[in-house]
């Protein structure tokens, strides 16, 4: 939530700036704006609300901004509404210092109250503002360093923040703060470059610095030096990241979000080749032995959104597998209800970003009670990939859609193997079963891409569909699970009221709110559970409800009883969520193309929800 980008160096930084808002987009778009300084000249604020592309115009693309030092932020609102004075940068009342935030300070108010009574005055609702002027009060009052003045407000400050900040008396320089919200720094000849996310700096340098949480650093063009928090210098390792600049563009595509669900064959079948070895699953990388898999007594896999999805989808097919019990927690609820856990747990940790706030809470809580932990990541470096015990990474590459498609698809898939690999540890399955299963994971690549060949006759019948009030996804056993990833897919793009409910649970309640012309999509891949939910589905039919249905071929029977069919190849039963979803991915796409939506860029929302 929110992106911050910011740059030093020999070039000028208007242009670098708002190009790095174009790759944080996603993160937050009710409002942008720039800070630039020209030498010692003071520093020239620009603010706008809206898309970004309303901040480029009033810059003309960052030419009518002359100076080689600046920071930038692209804003999804917490504290005060969309508007140019709530939109960062924020300065303090005599322009000594500009700054730009991402993240919630929870004592905001407190601190403002303090701050008015030493006679600074406010022009926002933001809290941010009232960082920035805390950090001036402690400037002037202990007349230090920059560093000095940033360590008083950090130990004051309540919440969670990435911050820049630039001070007047130091020309060329930017510091910047961390605690809990995500932020990376880069160097590359002469420059240096601060964002809250890869992409923004891939054009420029592959090699960055990960801050530590309570940590500090001075940008200059070119170095960079990190403080802890009682202001001594602290030693980085310089991470090189191998992500493709080309992949964080569209590449001829309407939106990122159907590259990115074209990208899936290739993001799949990267994210399993980077387990096999010689056609046999190794965990090694991962950090995870036969002895740890054997200790093993129970699972609890913890995560927000999609990725919650994911853990619905594991359980069943690690239950079924492995036979060891799984419990899938919502991640904002895990800590606050005082969880009983077992310290012969793995606690597996899903978020594409690493930075999910929900979801490194839940990680520390976890080992706070001795549980050993897994983060299930796509970021390298990142925060939960930094505390977790051990690390699985997903290959999925940069992912600028708000509404995840590949990350979650490689998430599935990295799942699907620490279920076969478990199995055959504690000796569930037999030899024959795990290679067989190895195969049939190698062939969804090529099913997935199957699926896509397809996709025109989906986009026919979502057009049909972008006048529905309500929609609801029924399915039972693993297909509840699809279900719950189809529906958050068509609400969060397509802004239409959808549902998914376990097909058995209809009869209780649910089945009232069914009325002519409601569609009702059923997702029938379980050949033990097919007949069952066709029952369901011939029950809303009978109240007026407009079926859709997706199944494996060879179920033809089901155009019989369902108004529109679309099929997926067959696969095993355990691993149809990653077939099953992808015409539920072009549904909720099509949807919003028809309704004439920002696909990209849902309304309320951002990629990376590093807030509570």
């Amino acid at each position: 939530m929110c992106g911050i980008v910011g740059y030093t160096g020999p070039e000028q930084a208007a242009p670098i700036l708002l190009d790095g808002l174009a790759k944080l987009e996603y993160r937050g778009y009710d409002s942008a704006g720039l800070a630039v300084r020209d030498g010692e000249l003071p520093v020239q604020v620009v603010k706008a609300k809206g898309r970004l592309k309303v901040l480029a115009e009033k810059t003309d693309g960052g030419a009518a901004l002359r100076g080689t030092c600046g920071i930038g932020h692209t804003r999804w609102a917490t504290h005060g509404e969309p508007s140019e004075n709530n939109a960062h940068p924020h300065i303090s009342d005599d322009g000594n210092v500009t700054g730009v935030h991402n993240g919630i300070i929870e004592n905001y108010q407190e601190l403002k109250d303090k701050l008015v009574r030493k006679g600074y005055t406010f022009y926002s609702s933001t809290d941010t503002e009232v960082a920035i002027k805390l950090i001036d009060y402690y400037y002037k009052k202990y007349e230090g360093t920059p560093v000095d003045a940033i360590n008083h407000a950090m130990v004051r400050i309540r919440g969670s923040y990435a911050l820049a900040v630039m001070f007047q008396a130091y020309p060329g320089e930017i510091y910047v703060a961390r605690k809990d919200s995500p932020m990376i720094l880069g160097v590359e000849d002469g420059a240096s470059f601060i964002a809250s996310d890869v992409p923004a700096i891939l054009k420029y340098t592959r090699n960055v610095y990960y801050i530590g949480n309570m940590e500090m650093a001075r940008v200059r063009k070119g170095e960079i030096t990190f403080y802890n928090l009682d202001g001594e210098e602290v030693q980085k390792e310089k991470k090189h990241i191998d992500w493709d600049a080309e992949a964080a563009e569209k590449g001829g595509y309407e939106h990122f979000m159907m590259k990115e669900i074209h990208e899936q064959p290739k993001a799949v079948a990267d994210t399993l080749n980077s387990v096999l070895k010689d056609g046999f699953i190794d965990l090694s990388e991962v950090g995870l032995t036969d002895a740890d898999i054997e200790k093993i007594s129970q699972i609890y896999i913890v995560a927000c959104g999609s990725a919650y999805h994911v853990g619905m989808a594991a359980q069943y097919v690690l239950e079924d597998l492995a036979r060891i019990p799984v419990r899938v927690e919502l991640a904002s609820e895990f800590r606050y209800r005082r969880p009983i856990l077992d310290k012969n747990a793995l606690a597996i940790i899903v978020s594409q970003s690493g930075e999910t706030a929900d979801s490194l809470a839940a990680l520390r809580e976890a080992k706070e009670h001795g549980v050993r932990t897994l983060g299930l990541v796509n970021v390298v470096g990142s925060s939960i990939a930094r505390e977790a015990d051990n690390v699985f990474y997903t290959l999925a590459g940069p992912e600028i859609s708000v509404a995840t498609t590949k990350a979650y698809s490689t998430q599935l898939i990295a799942a699907y193997t620490l279920a076969i690999q478990f199995a055959k540890v504690r000796g569930e399955i037999t030899e024959e079963q795990y290679t067989g299963y190895i195969k049939e994971l190698q062939t969804i690549p090529d099913k997935i891409r199957k699926i896509l060949e397809d996709k025109e006759r989906i986009q026919w019948f979502a057009a049909k569909q972008a006048n529905a009030k309500d929609i609801f996804f029924i399915g039972r056993g693993i297909d509840y699970a699809i279900c719950l990833e189809g529906s958050l897919k068509m609400k969060e793009i397509s802004y239409i009221h959808s549902e998914a409910y376990a097909a058995g649970e209809l009869k209780h309640g649910t089945i009232s709110l069914i009325e002519d012309g409601t569609l009702v999509i059923g997702v029938l891949t379980q050949p033990d559970l097919y007949e069952k939910t066709v029952s369901n589905m011939v029950e809303c039919k009978s109240r007026g409800a407009y079926l859709m249905g997706l199944t494996t071929y060879g179920n033809y029977n089901m155009e019989d009883t369902a108004d529109f069919v679309t099929y997926i190849p067959k696969t095993d039963p355990h691993f149809a969520t990653s077939l099953a979803v992808i015409p539920l991915q072009l549904m909720g796409y099509y949807v919003s193309v028809a309704k004439g939506l920002d696909v990209d860029k849902p309304r309320n929302l951002a990629k990376s929800v590093t807030v509570e």
